[in-house]
């Protein structure tokens, strides 16, 4: 994992070279493992300087001390806006046009409002937004597409939940952060708790192909298959021209 940090140091670096010379890097901050540990490779691979942190309560969050304790471990500039406002009058809107809002707009919406809110503050300090997706989350689904599925650049799309966790403790940042319960910080569930099955099952069949549950087995390859399109391109119409 030491040779891992090292390479992936050195790709935020060379990508930032080619991509945004003398950028900043803007990261959202829950206080979960994965924007803690990118929040981390960003401050090792630029400097504290070049690193801002984005806290975005959607009212009351109840592990905002989380989150600001990571940008006070890293020592980096930090913006906390409280996305209520702009998720309230959305739904409202929506209420008052006739639509029946659905759990997962509920759901989705703050994620969405997050991801501009980040562009926000990238476009106002010279920045490049950071995506803190793993590939555990990637190949289940489980990220809003154009909400925390968005960004600039994903440093950890080929690392499994696991894998993250000794990154984050081969960085040296707060244990009881990378142990943390994985959760979105919307639905009120443990994403383990909603998806059915861990995360360590989870990883070790992405890596080995193995599943000894065959019913989770299936669960996962539907989930996989249904969502594939997350990562994808957008499909778009080839059109050859005049002959």
């Amino acid at each position: 994992m030491s040779q891992v940090k090292n390479d992936l140091i050195k790709w935020i670096r060379d990508w930032f070279e080619e991509n945004g010379k003398d950028c900043n890097a803007v990261v959202g901050i829950s206080g979960g493992k994965d924007s803690t540990v990118v929040a981390g490779l960003l401050v090792e691979a630029l400097g504290k300087d070049r690193v801002i942190g984005a806290l975005m309560p959607n009212g009351i969050q109840s592990d905002i001390a989380d989150a600001r304790e990571v940008v006070s471990f890293l020592d980096i500039k930090s913006y906390e806006i409280n996305i209520s406002d702009s998720v309230n009058g959305i739904i409202t809107g929506l209420v008052l046009s006739g639509i029946k809002v659905s759990e997962q707009t509920m759901i989705n919406l703050p994620a969405r409002i997050r991801m501009s809110t980040l562009y926000a503050i990238s476009q106002s300090n010279n920045g490049r937004v950071a995506n803190t997706c793993n590939l555990s989350e990637d190949w289940i689904g489980y990220a809003t597409r154009y909400g925390d599925g968005a960004g600039d650049f994903s440093p950890l799309a080929n690392l499994t939940v696991s894998e993250v966790i000794e990154l984050g403790l081969e960085l040296g940042l707060p244990e009881h952060l990378i142990h943390k319960t994985p959760s979105d910080g919307l639905c009120g569930q443990s994403d383990e708790d909603k998806i059915g099955f861990s995360y360590a099952l989870l990883d070790k069949y992405i890596r080995t192909g193995v599943c000894e549950d065959d019913i989770i087995k299936e669960k996962i390859d539907g989930m996989y298959a249904a969502n594939r399109f997350k990562l994808e391109p957008i499909p778009f119409f080839k059109y050859a021209g005049k002959e």
